[in-house]
């Protein structure tokens, strides 16, 4: 019996940590993945180096609504997290050495899997952008 209740419980583990993952990478596509797939789409229908207010329309109702989407199925992936684990909130990851030996209550400012992923991904795009910008871009000056 009791190795059925940990195989069920590592079994809700990965569950919840893969809808965690999905998440993430939803998240992460609000800043990559949709904003360089609108410019791209425009860019190819755009004829001219000088287009007119049609690309840049594609790109602005675009970009907004995909954002719609990914938030829709973003809010979908947490009714899901909360489905598997009982809560939306995060289990605080506090050091043994700083709980106190009266420390018994509940934490009740954790933070909820929705803002994780949404921190997290902002990060993850910074360091994105930062290596990008330092490792891949080159130099915007003409070689003398």
């Amino acid at each position: 019996m009791a190795s059925t209740t940990k195989t069920h419980r590592a079994g809700h583990a990965l569950a919840a940590g893969l809808v965690f993952l999905a998440m993430l990478l939803a998240a992460f596509s609000l800043w990559t993945a949709i904003p360089l797939s609108w410019v791209y789409i425009a860019s190819k229908l755009s004829e001219t180096q000088f287009p007119s207010g049609g690309p840049y329309a594609v790109v602005a109702v675009g970009i907004v609504a995909s954002i719609l989407v990914v938030a829709w199925l973003i809010g979908r992936l947490n009714n899901l997290y909360i489905r598997i684990t009982g809560t939306n909130r995060l289990a605080p990851i506090r050091p043994t050495w700083l709980k106190s030996m009266r420390d018994t209550g509940p934490v009740t400012n954790s933070v909820t899997v929705v803002e994780a992923v949404l921190m997290a991904s902002v990060m993850l795009a910074a360091l994105a952008l930062t290596l990008w910008f330092f490792l891949l871009a080159g130099s915007p000056l003409p070689d003398q």
